[in-house]
């Protein structure tokens, strides 16, 4: 199995730009979603460590604890998104020669397919609850280090919804009521993501222009 987790990013950065079908736009989400969660950390720290900041101090705690969850699964995420499409890639190539073979083959893909979609909604999902908790972080945490949760923002923002399109591109035109709950669940994860990180976005331009 891929590890991206132990790539420098150099290397990542050389693996995403080959024409090799992975890593993709998943990955790339779930190491968004990592270094997204490793920003949340750095200014949950920095005023969790501040008695200036106390009335902020439960609010970094909370967006420590997903962070850290961010950073930890983000990596694994990528490895999990990068081999659930190799599957895919390996069902299309499966032989359809006869009726009994193109009838596996396609029932193969759509198995693979619904699998692969799961790993970037898990992103989605990690992303969304990290944005959840940084417009409060943002308000009552270390405003020398807000820029930062703008960033964290910006890049949780990134690998939800880069989670969302590739959940979405597997499970088109399948019609079965796994794929159609997630399906209704991209749609409110797009709507929480969109109404979280532009409360954060506001809160940090606020803050610059003073």
């Amino acid at each position: 199995m891929t590890s991206f987790k132990d790539s420098t990013l150099g290397e990542f950065a050389l693996e995403l730009a080959s024409d090799a079908p992975t890593p993709g736009g998943g990955s790339a989400s779930g190491v968004a979603l990592s270094q997204a969660g490793a920003l949340a950390v750095m200014v949950a720290d920095l005023t969790i460590g501040r008695e200036r900041y106390s009335d902020g101090h439960n609010a970094a705690n909370e967006a420590k604890i997903v962070g850290l969850q961010a950073m930890l699964h983000g990596h694994d995420l990528a490895d999990r998104d990068a081999s659930g499409y190799d599957a895919v890639v390996a069902a299309f190539k499966l032989s359809k020669d006869t009726d009994d073979e193109k009838a596996i083959r396609r029932e193969a893909i759509a198995s693979a397919s619904l699998a692969a979609a799961g790993p970037p909604m898990e992103i989605a999902e990690l992303s969304l609850s990290l944005l959840e908790t940084l417009p409060e972080l943002a308000r009552v945490g270390n405003q020398n280090a807000i820029t930062d949760v703008g960033v964290s923002s910006l890049l949780a923002s990134a690998a939800c919804r880069g989670g969302l399109f590739n959940a979405q591109i597997n499970v088109v035109g399948d019609d079965s009521e796994e794929a159609q709950v997630m399906k209704t669940r991209i749609e409110k994860i797009r709507s929480a993501c969109s109404k979280h990180s532009r409360v954060v976005m506001g809160l940090v331009n606020k803050a610059i222009e003073g």
